[in-house]
């Protein structure tokens, strides 16, 4: 029996609350969409049967996402089936929008990665402003502006600001050309022969008796990984960095704290939040782990005078391309557009 309107309107609501809440990668939406392929054309799964499809379509999802954008799903298995939840896509509604993308020859399908497609074309976008700008006509705001002014880049955007913070901190610190040094203050403590094989292993049999240097180093966490929490850069010199672009709360500070076990941390936020933070810093004790606080007024007077400054000429070029370079990262789909195109000439979807 044929599905009567208002169910398909319900299940497509549900569907569509779903690409919303998702990424840019869309690893949920893609997963139904290739459940309901499934459906479509090889008709061996049961959509009221979620045994007969849960496990087997992240399979079917992986394939498709590493061929569109280079990635798959890092999150944990609970997570990925919150996907079948009463509150997100349930069997039901599977039963229900399989009618309907059988009914309309792939139409559901095609919905789904016709927002794909533009989500795609927004990242595209944003990496094509980097890559075409000149130090001298590169602006932060303008480039932010960019991306917070299409929807579906809302839930990313934490991962934008955390390559602009990268990019610029990253070039700074290569262009001081700093070294870290690491000392032995008993070098010829009995710990160094008893656990000679530790050594070796750990430290590259550098102690204890070279002291060795260390250049200066940031490294980001969890790239294309939306699971990953707490942590977004650490430094080789004893740093931690948490990015926190949105509102703030004390639930949400004191978290930022107690899930990342550094002593020396920087939060980097908009303006309007550094006073909520820096009185809960205060409030809370933390004076001690938080070496400081940089807002987004800092990070676009540091970006114009890299730009347009006495230094322009040996930084503008190399934070540009670090940008792009970790766009590209992140989101490999910028430089997938003919896998694209293929994948959607083959499956018939081009038809939007």
């Amino acid at each position: 029996m044929e599905s009567t309107a208002p169910e398909v309107d319900k299940a497509l609501s549900a569907l569509e609350s779903v690409i919303k809440k998702s990424r840019v990668h869309l690893y949920k939406p893609i997963q139904i969409a290739e459940i309901l392929y499934r459906d479509r054309v090889k008709r061996d799964i049961d959509l009221g049967d979620l045994e007969t499809y849960r496990k087997k379509s992240k399979a079917w999802r992986d394939k498709v996402t590493k061929l569109l954008t280079g990635n798959v799903s890092t999150s944990s298995a609970k997570f990925q089936d919150n996907l079948f939840e009463s509150n997100a896509i349930p069997p039901k509604f599977l039963v229900v929008l399989g009618e309907e993308n059988r009914r309309t020859d792939g139409g559901v399908e095609k919905k789904i990665y016709k927002r794909f497609k533009e989500r795609f074309t927004d990242i595209e976008d944003v990496a094509s402003y980097a890559n075409k700008s000149k130090p001298e006509n590169f602006s932060l705001l303008t480039f932010l502006t960019h991306i917070e002014e299409r929807p579906g880049l809302k839930r990313s955007i934490d991962k934008i600001y955390e390559i602009v913070v990268y990019s610029l901190f990253e070039t700074l610190i290569d262009e001081m050309d700093i070294n870290i040094n690491i000392s032995v203050n008993n070098p010829n403590s009995p710990i160094f022969s008893e656990f000679a094989d530790f050594s070796e292993k750990v430290f590259n049999n550098e102690f204890p008796h070279s002291h060795p240097e260390k250049s200066a180093k940031l490294f980001r966490v969890g790239v294309a990984n939306a699971a990953d929490r707490g942590l977004d850069m650490w430094g080789n010199f004893g740093l931690a960095i948490q990015i926190k672009h949105l509102t703030i709360s004390e639930e949400m500070a004191e978290n930022i704290v107690e899930s990342v076990n550094a002593d020396r941390i920087v939060i980097v936020c908009k303006d309007a939040e550094e006073r909520i933070i820096l009185s809960l810093i205060n409030q809370l004790g933390w004076k001690g782990r938080v070496q400081s606080v940089i807002t987004l007024n800092e990070l676009e007077k540091w970006y114009t005078r890299a730009m347009c400054g006495k230094l322009s000429h040996i930084l503008g070029s190399k934070i540009l391309e670090r940008l792009v370079e970790q766009i590209t990262l992140e989101f490999p789909m910028t430089s997938g557009s003919e896998k694209i195109q293929s994948f959607f000439e083959d499956r018939g979807y081009l038809d939007f």
